[in-house]
């Protein structure tokens, strides 16, 4: 897989993360910060490593399987895994411009 195809996948799937969004809050989970990793191999098997706002956060056994299955539904993508990690914890700051903004923690 080339660089360029690289980079095409990854914006597909930066759009399919902002689809994606935990309940309590307004805001996708890309722009809360929870997506700290996307890796795409030569295969386009991609893994992804997030976090959530808690490890008490109730869409804890729901919302990664969504974002593994959306991510594995974009045409060029072989497979998809989740990894759900919690270092580092997950804070405010972690937020984009654009999530601060839709939540008002600017």
């Amino acid at each position: 897989m080339e660089a360029t195809d690289k980079i095409t996948l990854e914006i597909k799937i930066i759009d399919v993360l902002q689809t994606c969004f935990d309940p309590e809050i307004p805001t996708n989970i890309y722009d809360l910060g929870l997506v700290y990793e996307i890796n795409i191999n030569e295969e386009a098997n991609v893994h992804t490593k997030m976090t959530l706002t808690s490890p008490g956060c109730p869409v804890a056994g729901t919302l990664p399987p969504e974002v593994e299955e959306k991510i594995r539904n974009i045409e060029g993508v072989s497979s998809s895994k989740v990894e759900v990690v919690w270092e580092p914890a997950w804070s405010k700051d972690m937020m984009s411009e654009v999530g601060r903004l839709e939540t008002g923690m600017m």
